[in-house]
Order: C-alpha cells, then structure tokens, then sequence
C-alpha cells in the first residue's frame, strides 16, 4: 500500500487544489492532506479548524483520502503517518524552483521523496492569495473554489 503526503496551507482550498488531491487518490492507495499554518504566508484568513472542514467537505466523495492539520515540519508528519512520498503540485516553473529546493531540502533530513504533480492548465492560474483578493473585494470566485470553500467566503466577506 503507497501512502502520500499532501500538505499545504489551504487557505482556502481552491479547484487546482482539488485537481492535485484526485489525481494523487487515482494514482496512490491512500492520501493524507494536511493543512498547515504557514508563517511565511502571513495571516491566515481562515483558522485551521475551518480550513480543514473544507477540506473534509471537499474531500467527501474521495474514500482513500484523509485530511489532518498539522503545526511542524512536513518531514516530521510524513514520518509518523507513514508516508511513502510527499506529494506536491506544480503550476509553473516558478513553483518548480522553489518546491525542488523544498524537496531536495526534505529528501536531506529526513529520506522522504517528493514527487510532484503538475496541474492542467485550466487550474494552472489559481493561488489561495489571488482567490482571498477577488472575494475582499466582492468578485465572482465560485468557478474557481469548491462550493464549501465559496460558501465560507461569502459568509466571511457579506457586509451587513
């Protein structure tokens, strides 16, 4: 049984998010997806607890597909859930860079492998911060994000 790692902060999920989940669940036996507070990201607009109940609700239909929140380093997760590989997906050869060095980074301390899948390029534009923007300021975000994730942001963002 192949077992992966899919972490991320999530925040929100999006569809090329989603893109990346069923692929890896067609490919490997079981996927765990993390969401994770990522300091460098600066503040979070939704709260762990929140971004992991999207996470579950968008999930649902996938039956190999765990999701789990996590607060250390990748390697150390994937180490104790058992991961054969960490899974990570590609938009553009911007995220090639800096997930290559993420990966040879982890491959180092700890023996776990990344492997990566790129997105379609209908997906390939997305980003969480891109998303978080369009719906501040009152734009059509549902094509691009689940509909629990459009549902929180409607609610996070409607002026009484």
């Amino acid at each position: 049984m192949t077992r992966v790692l899919y972490p991320g902060s999530f925040d929100p999920i999006h569809n090329g998010h989603l893109e990346i989940i069923e692929t890896a669940s067609r490919l490997f036996d079981e996927v765990l997806v993390a969401a994770m507070r990522n300091p460098q990201k600066g503040e979070p607009l939704f709260t762990l607890e929140v971004r992991q109940a999207m996470l579950e609700e968008t999930v649902a239909h996938l039956e190999n597909v765990r999701v789990t929140m996590f607060s250390s380093l990748v390697v150390d997760l994937a180490r104790k859930e058992r991961a054969d590989f960490i899974v990570k997906g590609l938009r553009a050869v911007s995220d090639f860079e800096s997930e290559l060095q993420m990966a040879q980074m982890n491959h180092k301390v700890s023996g776990v492998d990344t492997l990566f899948i790129p997105s379609a390029s209908a997906h390939s534009f997305l980003a969480s911060k891109l998303i978080r923007e369009i719906a501040r300021f009152g734009g059509d975000v549902t094509a691009m994000v689940p509909p629990a994730v459009g549902k929180r942001l409607e609610e996070k963002y409607t002026v009484d």
